[in-house]
Formats: structure tokens, sequence, C-alpha cells
């Protein structure tokens, strides 16, 4: 049965995608330079935090920058919200979506984020509203309905492309030919993949034009969770790269620790706990974009004294969903963030 419908999942992608080529479908443009980003895969592929990084690019350079995203698990999903206007933010992770909030938070005083279903329509209203020089576009490769300039696709070095079947047997949203839409490509947790070289070759043979970068994941510090929310910690704090990994031990002085997420790949999220020497003893995952109650945590918690765990340990992500909740345990936020091999290269494109 799911073969089946993989195989009709993908006949509609590609009639979808020829009815765009061929001009029966238009791209709306929205009157400034647009940046996507986005995936060929459904689940997490490390795409939110290269949204931040671009629009940081963007945002040292002088543009006035924009993020329009849909706003996944949002509790008005239909509604237009204006999560942050560049100075402030104005809706919390239930309205905005946790992605949206978490980018809002990382992107204070450099970015205005908009969640809304219909990216079109918002990139018009927030052209006139705010003058929006540049756009970047989340979770925008499917997204044809708004016209982009440049087209990133991130591709997840631990999973490539999904099973190489079409939803729901696998995690394709379309057939992995159609990467030849791409401008650039940025494999994603390269650290965490020994495939690098052939992975590399593979999409050459789809998309021998398009420029391709690896990505790095790296823990800078570990934030208390208290702290996180504070008024001042607004945004994750900047630490010395050189510096991260000392932060991580300072913080947590080599205690056991359960980690637990709510995102689209949690096994990357342990992967890269471990692989920067936190003693990650335990963990716990839940569906992506949950809303956690507190019979949650203390489910967490619970695992936690059974495995002797002496501290938590989550994503921004999971943090901005947690203000309202007590934890007996001490919890930690890590800040994540991403390195790319030629830095300068993928910063000229953009």
């Amino acid at each position: 049965m799911f073969s089946s419908l993989s195989w009709l999942y993908g006949r509609v992608a590609d009639l979808r995608n020829t009815l765009y080529d061929k001009g029966v479908f238009e791209a709306r443009d929205p009157g400034a330079r647009t940046i996507s980003i986005g995936n060929i895969t459904a689940g997490g592929t490390g795409k939110t935090p290269l949204v931040g990084y671009v629009a940081e690019i963007l945002a040292a350079r002088g543009e006035k920058v924009c993020i329009l995203t849909r706003g996944y698990g949002r509790t008005n999903p239909k509604d237009r919200v204006l999560v942050s206007d560049g100075n402030e933010i104005l809706a919390l992770a239930d309205r905005a979506g946790d992605e949206p909030f978490e980018l809002a938070r990382k992107l204070i005083g450099k970015a205005i984020v908009i969640a809304d279903a219909d990216r079109s329509a918002a990139a018009e209203w927030a052209k006139r509203k705010f003058q929006v020089t540049t756009f970047v576009l989340d979770d925008g490769f499917q997204h044809r309905k708004v016209k982009r300039d440049l087209d990133i696709v991130c591709i997840d070095a631990t999973d490539p492309f999904g099973g190489r079947q079409m939803l729901p047997a696998g995690r394709l949203r379309e057939p992995i030919a159609n990467l030849n839409r791409a401008d650039v490509i940025v494999i994603t947790r390269s650290e965490v993949a020994d495939n690098i070289s052939d992975l590399k070759c593979e999409i050459s043979n789809w998309n021998s034009a398009a420029p391709t970068f690896c990505s790095n994941n790296r823990i800078v510090a570990c934030i208390e969770l208290e702290k996180f929310h504070d008024n001042a910690a607004s945004n994750l704090i900047d630490v010395s790269l050189e510096n991260g990994p000392t932060a991580i031990k300072a913080d947590l002085g080599g205690k056991p620790v359960l980690g637990f997420s709510g995102i689209g790949n949690p096994d990357n999220f342990h992967e890269t706990i471990r692989k920067n020497d936190i003693n990650l003893v335990a963990t716990e995952s839940f569906a992506d974009h949950h809303r956690y109650t507190q019979q949650n945590i203390l489910d967490v918690e619970m695992v936690a004294q059974t495995t002797g765990a002496k501290a938590l340990v989550t994503t921004a992500k999971d943090a901005v969903k947690l203000s309202n909740l007590k934890f007996e345990i001490p919890c930690f936020v890590v800040a994540i963030e991403i390195i790319l091999d030629d830095p300068a290269g993928f910063a000229k494109l953009i």
C-alpha cells in the first residue's frame, strides 16, 4: 500500500513541478531578492541553523532581512503572525511555532520573522510595512509559489535521501532527480558521516553545476534553562569558538546526563552531544514540534533517576516551549552553531 501511495506522491510532485517549469503555474515575485533554504526530504536536515546563518550574513552586509516561514506546530496555523519586527519578539512559541520563535530570539536586531502558510502574501505585506531588501524563505524548495533568486538545498549526510523512496514509504518529498533545480547544496551534519566523498559524487550525478558545501554542527555552550529564558539572555549568548568545549565541561562538570528533544532527527542531536564529550547516559525522544506538558517532564525526570543522570540537556527549539514547566533536575540548553568548510565562498554566493 505504501509503495502505491509513494508512486502516486511522486507523480503528483513531478506534475506540479512541470506545471511551474512550463509557466502554467506562476511563481510570484516578492519584490526583493529572495533566498530559499529547503530540503528534498521530510524531517530534520539541519535547515533551521542554516536559515539563521544566512540571515546573519545578510544583516552584516546592511540588508533589511525578513525570514518567511510556515511555522509548523503552532496553535493558529492559518493566521499570519509577526513573530519579530527585528527589534523585539512579538509572539511566543505557541503562536509563532518553535522554529520561528527560536530564530527570532537568535536574530534580534538582525531579522524580521513572519510565520504564515501563504508566504507569498506575507512577503508582499512585509515589503510594504518594513521595506525589506532581502527575504529568506524557510523550507522553500517545494514552495514554488514564491519566486527565488537563489535555491539552497540541505542534504543530511546521515540519511541523504530518506530511504530513496517517496513519502509515505520513505522520506523523499520529490524525486532525487529534482536536485537539478538547486543552485547551491549544503551537506549538513557531515561530522557524523563517513561517506562524504561518495555522497558528493552522487550529488554531482544529479547536479554537477551547483556548488556543494559541507557543514558541521558544533556545540558552543550549555546554558541553564532559567538563564536561557531570562530577558537578558533573549539571544543565545555568543561564545568564543575556541572556548566552546571548555564552557560545556565547566557547566556540566562531567555529570551523567539525559538528552531529550522533540525534533525531526533526535539521533543526530544525541550524536552531537556525544562528540562534544558530554556524558550522555540516556535519551528520550518526542515527536517533532512536540508541545510539552508537566507530565512529560515528570516522565523524563523519572527516566533520569532510574538511569543515574544528574542533569538534562535539550535543544533551543525545545527550550522555547519549556518556560512554564518545573524541573527538579537541572536542565541545560545546548547552543549549536554550524561551521561551513568554505564560509567565504558560501558568503560570496549569498
